[in-house]
């Protein structure tokens, strides 16, 4: 039978299932594809994987292509360090302005033009570019949304000229809640049995628990490969959540709520989850 194919962030979010995937079976497990978000969001779309992890607001746009695997998203309560706008000017001062997204991810897109218009009444123009982190702010641009390990480097390398902006602190202030930027999804095509995802979901779902729990390992084991201390990793994977629980579905929905209202998608998603048990 053939292996099931995993999408896997190659991020430091995902830091303590990276550790899991290359310290345990996970390999010869699986068919293991890493890539940032944006690619594993085209390839679940088009057939191309079985499950992975997607920005929650591709979930809402393919809600008919795709059910959740319980128990795992991305999450945090508040500020998150790795969703990041870097501006040439304070935030109140963007309206009518450029601002430049990140190819890399698509969930974070949607939360700032909400944030910015749900908290600061702004109405700005929006291009997705590949970001030159020499030169994050481009010329014709005030500001830049960065996300993931590229976020967390400029939130350690501030330059005192520019204002930085932490979105996962503003949606706090906006809703109460956390943001689910992540979940993990099964294509309705693939081919898989109850057995097959009740496998993957442990498999990803303890991956994640053993990865923390042996976190000191699984930072000394990505140093030479990053721009980051073992520090600063320890402190970001302390702001990180990777469970999915009733408080994750209630701030979820807010967010497909508020993505709705500002015309983001064509209709509120219903939450689905496929049966693991």
């Amino acid at each position: 039978m053939p292996k099931i194919s995993l999408g896997h962030i190659n991020f430091v979010n995902c830091l303590p299932l990276t550790f899991a995937i290359e310290t345990t079976n996970m390999r010869s497990e699986f068919n293991i594809e890493s890539a940032v978000p944006a690619i594993l969001n085209s390839k679940i779309i088009n057939g191309e994987l079985d499950i992975t992890p997607v920005s929650s607001i591709i979930y809402a746009l393919n809600n008919d292509k795709l059910k959740i695997l319980p128990n795992v998203s991305i999450s945090a309560d508040g500020a998150v360090q790795s969703i990041l706008l870097v501006s040439k000017k304070p935030i109140t001062e963007l309206d009518n302005k450029k601002i430049n997204l990140t190819a890399k991810s698509a969930t974070s897109h949607c939360l700032l033009k909400i944030v910015l218009k749900e908290a600061y009444s702004l109405n700005c123009n929006y291009e997705i570019i590949n970001v030159d982190m020499n030169n994050i702010i481009s010329n014709e641009a005030e500001a830049t949304l960065l996300i993931g390990d590229d976020a967390l480097f400029s939130y350690h390398n501030r330059q005192a000229d520019l204002f930085y902006y932490d979105i996962g602190a503003e949606w706090k202030v906006l809703t109460g809640l956390p943001m689910v930027y992540a979940v993990w999804v099964v294509n309705n095509e693939a081919k898989l049995d109850k057995a097959d995802l009740k496998f993957a979901h442990d498999k990803i779902v303890q991956g994640f628990k053993d990865g923390f729990n042996n976190k000191n390992l699984a930072i000394e084991s990505v140093l030479n490969k990053v721009s980051f201390t073992s520090e600063q990793i320890s402190e970001y994977l302390k702001v990180l959540n990777w469970d999915f629980t009733a408080k994750h579905k209630e701030a979820l929905l807010k967010f497909y709520e508020l993505a709705y209202n500002n015309g983001l998608i064509d209709k509120m998603p219903k939450i689905e989850f496929v049966e693991v048990e």
